[in-house]
């Protein structure tokens, strides 16, 4: 199994890349090479979560939560200015957490997306 693929994502995790190296276990090179650059592209980076938190503090509340496709808490955020400011401050301290469930969720649509492609 060549993993390097997995080193090319910014900001990578110990834990999404444990979790990738078992989702792409059983897969040859070039399918690897391919998962990597499907999932790279739906991928979201922890820091720019955190980015996208902070400025919920001068704002724009919930981008965090729209990015990540949560779009009725992003609403909610928005309107309310991320919940009095404290939804916000949760996110600043879970943001890796927050970007981890992202990108497993996007992971498994990526894997899933592949096998689709081996059956056409």
């Amino acid at each position: 199994m060549n993993i390097n693929y997995l080193f090319n994502f910014s900001n990578i995790t110990v834990e999404e890349m444990m979790y990738l190296k078992e989702l792409i276990a059983n897969l040859n090179e070039e399918e690897q090479k391919t998962f990597a650059m499907i999932y790279s592209g739906k991928r979201r980076d922890p820091q720019h979560l955190l980015l996208f938190a902070i400025l919920g503090f001068f704002g724009v509340a919930g981008v965090q939560r729209f990015v990540t496709n949560q779009i009725g808490m992003g609403i909610l955020y928005f309107l309310t200015a991320g919940l009095c400011f404290i939804g916000t401050i949760i996110d600043l301290v879970n943001y890796k957490s927050l970007a981890n469930e992202y990108n497993h969720k996007m992971a498994i649509e990526s894997r899933r997306f592949m096998e689709m492609m081996k059956k056409n």
